[in-house]
């Protein structure tokens, strides 16, 4: 009996330090969520760049003509630090400054951790070592028409005229539209292609309503004429409402899993369910209206003409948008016949210039490919984890 009451007693005992260790361990060990985290010089990664110097510097001097033209006084507020415009500034132009002399593979990393405060992204909030979710976006290419003949029959749209963006003072921009009953919201993709409520603001049609979708995920683009011309075609205007995913909806409704999501994947399923197509991409309320554009390449919200593997779209309420960014994450490795066969390594410096609707919170960055073939497909395809730093320049140096 004795020996019994010492077992179970010697069990109790073992189970509860087990346990003890488990919870000590998770509570030291785990990485308690901020939207940036300071990272020690210690700690600090290998700033290899996988792009060339070109694209770099082109992308660094588009930053810094955005910091200079910043009418705005205030600092921005950097995980616990404010940082002033000017400083920002002198962060890019002494990064440019050091790329031009060309630093070997071990130099660089060495100048940046000497002369640098250097904030990892929080990530997902849900995910471990403050991973984040990193897609693609490119500049998509259609063919289409200026008129209304088969098979281009799908329209895209310039700003109706009652399309209003009211901006009160201290408050967010509304966009709507006026009634007798006062500013409502602005029509639903539904009820804008069901009640042709756009109707007289065409610009040019296209052959699918999926491409036609695409366009407007995109926000940018170019359409090949019936006359072998291809004219630009840029965002103009939004209907001011919340974008929803198609592919979360997809996933929801068990009709495809989570990884096997990507456009291609959607067009494929929405070809084989033709009545289904209407009722998924009227799921996503948010509408975007075009003007035709100019040849220098479609602008971020920023204002910047976006540079192919360089400009990241982030939530700017969320992170900081006028700093260089470094992102990590995995890439598209294709064969000669244009098949994806693995995925490698990206590393590489980046700048926040643009915001995307889908675009949300500390764990999403969004990584414009530019445009053509290898464009498309990472753009397409593109779902994976990664981690995105900031960099500033020390204030005291």
């Amino acid at each position: 009996m004795t020996f019994r009451f010492h077992s179970k007693f010697l069990y109790l005992l073992f189970f509860c330090l087990l346990l003890g260790g488990i919870t000590c361990y998770f509570l030291l060990t785990r990485d308690e969520y901020k939207p940036l985290h300071l990272i020690a010089a210690d700690k600090t990664l290998i700033f290899s760049d996988d792009q060339d110097y070109t694209s770099l510097l082109s992308a660094a001097q588009s930053h810094a003509e955005l910091l200079r033209n910043k009418t705005s006084e205030d600092d921005t507020l950097i995980g616990q630090e404010n940082y002033s415009s000017e400083l920002l500034l002198e962060s890019i132009l002494t990064l440019t400054k050091k790329i031009k002399e060309n630093p070997s593979a071990d130099e660089l990393p060495q100048f940046i951790v000497r002369n640098y405060n250097i904030y990892q992204a929080g990530g997902r909030k849900d995910k471990k070592n403050r991973q984040m979710l990193v897609t693609g976006y490119y500049e998509p290419l259609f063919e289409g028409s200026l008129t209304r003949v088969k098979p281009y029959l799908y329209p895209l749209y310039s700003p109706p005229d009652d399309l209003i963006k009211q901006e009160p003072n201290g408050s967010l921009p509304r966009i709507g539209r006026i009634t007798d009953k006062g500013f409502i919201s602005y029509w639903s993709r539904a009820e804008i292609e069901s009640m042709n409520t756009a109707s007289g603001y065409e610009l040019a049609y296209l052959k699918n309503p999926l491409d036609a979708f695409l366009l407007q995920v995109q926000g940018s683009g170019r359409i090949k004429l019936q006359d072998d011309s291809v004219r630009s075609i840029r965002f103009a205007a939004s209907n001011g409402l919340e974008y929803n995913s198609i592919g979360k909806l997809l996933v929801d409704e068990k009709k495809m899993a989570l990884a096997e999501v990507t456009v291609p994947a959607i067009r494929n399923y929405l070809e084989q369910h033709p009545e289904e197509q209407q009722r998924i991409l009227h799921h996503n309320p948010r509408f975007i209206f075009f003007n035709w554009g100019d040849n220098l390449g479609p602008k971020g919200s920023s204002g910047a003409v976006l540079t192919p593997g360089r400009s990241i779209a982030i939530d700017n309420s969320a992170l900081p948008d006028g700093v260089i960014g470094y992102l990590k994450t995995r890439k598209p490795e294709v064969n000669q016949q244009g098949e994806i066969v693995g995925w490698v390594p990206l590393n590489r410096f980046v700048f926040p210039q643009d915001t995307g609707a889908a675009i949300k919170g500390t764990g999403r960055v969004d990584l414009f490919w530019g445009y053509g073939y290898y464009a498309e497909l990472a753009a397409n395809h593109m779902k994976e984890d990664g981690e995105l730093y900031f960099l500033v320049k020390k204030p005291d140096l």
